[in-house]
């Protein structure tokens, strides 16, 4: 028996639609993976089956769910009594699924109780082995805010999934995960089939698109381009978009020609030793940024990468060692692309609001803030929207284009293109690489793709499982030991 039926689902901003008519099935066992770019109506399509669009926002069509049939765009009432028990989803954005008042452990926890039905003390328990089986048994009693951003993702995975919904739609699931725990991941995704249920993946990640498989819808601009078996369309591509969907994958990307700097140090660290919670993350680190280069580091989820940059930019003090800067630097030269935008920008002012404050806090040339739109690739009208109006890639855009207004001498680019398809991807890692050559920005970025490092990075930084054995690979000449 077909688990999903969506007919025709529209979505509409006022008389603006942003998804053209799109109808899915999801079959018992067989995995429907949707590709696009960031804001092509990926989760637009999602959140209309799910019931959960933005208030401003309106839906058309038909949903079915098992014998069930509801009328997309219905009241939210009536979708909300089959959440979690008929059809769940993993959410793109964690920051936004988890209660930053309550440990990991008992929010998945409550889900056990309030959803499935689980004894309390049964429930506690569950979710200790559901977070277990993720890596994360030492996060149970953490707070969300003490949880890296791949941390947290993990935790609303397990959330997510304890009402044991037999549909499960995974929104960019494995955004900001290194590709040990995207393995992980698809691979739980998979085992939800093996049990009859249906799976809707909803992705930019080429890489999670092949290994689910099944069958593949690409979106571009709200629109269908080509659908087919996932192994079929990867293999021969018929649209001209979604050749080049595949074509910018960081394998594909030609390396950036070595910076060679002015000499001029930025920022230097010297005998930096770092921990949290008792474990060491790093420990008698060197390091040297330079204007106009580019330092890649890269490493598994939790092992200290966002620390490293806390301390770099004074927001972490370190147990040894210390981090100086330029004595010509003004206070806000170092500023940091957040690696989960949403939490860092105010929710309830307009995203315009936000952006004009900074551009005259630091005194940006006229007309900076529409360049930079520009260059970005982002359209001016979502100037009037709040943070939780726009796509998470969108957002990340717009946290690098807030930074960007600072006129910053450094920059930490903490996961900055986690949440990009790869054509725009491509897009913002040629702009920070034109920054770094044109204005002389010193760029420090994090990724856990080591082929995007590699690729785009002069000297590189590797950070070895847990933080707890770091090899620096300073230069493209020397040995890069992971």
């Amino acid at each position: 028996m077909t688990l999903l039926h969506a007919t025709d689902i529209a979505v509409f901003d006022g008389t603006n639609r942003l998804l053209d008519p799109v109808s899915v099935t999801l079959e018992p066992g067989e995995p429907l993976v949707i590709l696009g770019e960031t804001g092509s109506g990926k989760s637009l399509l999602a959140q209309a089956i799910m019931g959960t669009l933005p208030e401003n926002l309106r839906a058309e069509g038909q949903v079915r769910l098992g014998n069930r049939s509801l009328r997309a765009g219905a009241d939210r009432a009536a979708f909300r009594k089959l959440w979690g028990r008929e059809i769940a989803v993993l959410p793109q954005e964690p920051w936004l699924s988890l209660d930053p008042l309550m440990r990991a452990g008992a929010q998945v926890a409550e889900a056990h109780r309030l959803v499935r039905g689980l004894a309390p003390a049964q429930a506690r328990m569950q979710a200790g082995n559901d977070l277990a089986a993720f890596g994360l048994g030492a996060a149970v009693a953490r707070y969300p805010h003490e949880l890296s951003g791949g941390m947290a993702q993990r935790v609303a995975i397990a959330a997510a999934r304890a009402g044991g919904a037999p549909i499960v739609i995974a929104d960019e699931p494995t955004k900001g995960l290194d590709a040990a725990r995207r393995n992980d991941v698809a691979a739980l995704l998979l085992g939800e089939l093996g049990q009859g249920g249906g799976l809707m993946v909803i992705t930019h990640d080429l890489a999670l698109a092949r290994m689910i498989g099944g069958r593949l819808i690409v979106l571009r601009e709200g629109t269908v381009i080509e659908t087919g078996l996932t192994e079929q369309v990867f293999a021969d591509p018929k649209a001209a978009y979604t050749r080049d969907l595949i074509a910018a994958d960081p394998e594909h990307l030609p390396a950036r020609k070595t910076g060679a700097g002015t000499g001029e140090t930025v920022l230097r660290a010297q005998g930096l030793t770092l921990s949290r919670r008792g474990q060491v993350l790093v420990e008698g680190l060197d390091l040297t940024l330079q204007t106009g280069r580019i330092l890649g580091i890269t490493g598994p989820s939790g092992c200290g990468k966002s620390s490293l940059g806390d301390a770099l930019l004074g927001l972490l003090p370190p147990d040894a060692g210390q981090v100086i800067r330029a004595p010509y630097l003004p206070p806000t030269a170092c500023q940091k692309l957040y690696q989960d935008p949403v939490a860092a920008f105010a929710r309830k002012r307009s995203l315009g609001q936000t952006l004009t404050d900074v551009a005259r806090l630091h005194r940006a040339p006229a007309g900076r803030i529409e360049t930079l739109l520009a260059r970005l690739r982002l359209d001016p009208a979502l100037l009037a929207r709040r943070p939780g109006a726009v796509s998470g890639g969108e957002l990340q855009r717009l946290a690098l284009l807030r930074a960007m207004l600072a006129q910053p001498r450094m920059l930490f680019a903490d996961e900055p293109t986690s949440r990009l398809d790869p054509i725009t991807q491509r897009d913002v890692i040629t702009m920070l690489a034109d920054l770094a050559r044109d204005e002389g920005l010193s760029i420090a970025l994090v990724s856990h793709d080591a082929a995007l490092i590699d690729k785009v990075s002069d000297d590189v930084q590797r950070f070895a499982a847990q933080g707890s054995d770091i090899a620096a690979a300073m230069g493209r000449d020397k040995a890069m030991v992971a």
